[in-house]
């Protein structure tokens, strides 16, 4: 029997794909636990437009992610931070303080997390750091620590 799968099933197959189970299994336990639906040409009608709607939220979203990579390539972040000895910092410049800049002086907002640091920031100087905004799109953005 041919059912859409409405979560995750271990060992079955992810949410939104078409598998082919037994009868038994599908009745008795699928069903009751509401995992999964039966494939007749209203559920498989309704799973397309599912998909469609999310392909275009995909690509608008991939849209987006360009049109703000473009606008961050451009940018370039200032961060004063408190000098030690020579040009060490007394702390570091993480991916909150870079994403805090940004938002200060371009008024584009980035989550900290989409800001790919291996390590904190720990001397003056220029410096490019990657900031993945989609899975397919990733921007540089030049971020200068001066004494301060």
């Amino acid at each position: 029997m041919k059912v859409i799968l409405t979560r995750d099933v271990k060992n079955i197959g992810k949410i939104d794909e078409v598998v082919n189970v037994s009868e038994g299994y599908a009745r008795n336990f699928l069903f009751p636990r509401k995992l999964a639906a039966e494939a007749n040409a209203a559920n498989m009608a309704e799973l397309n437009k599912r998909k469609k709607t999310e392909e275009l939220k995909g690509e608008k979203a991939l849209q987006e992610a360009k049109e703000a990579g473009a606008k961050i390539a451009e940018a370039k972040v200032t961060i004063a931070g408190k000098v030690g000895t020579g040009s060490r910092l007394y702390g570091s410049i993480t991916s909150g303080d870079i994403a805090d800049a940004l938002l200060k002086q371009t008024g584009i907002k980035i989550d900290k997390r989409k800001i790919e640091l291996d390590e904190p920031i720990k001397a003056l100087g220029e410096f490019d750091v990657p900031i993945r905004l989609h899975r397919l799109v990733t921007s540089r953005l030049k971020v200068e620590v001066t004494a301060g």
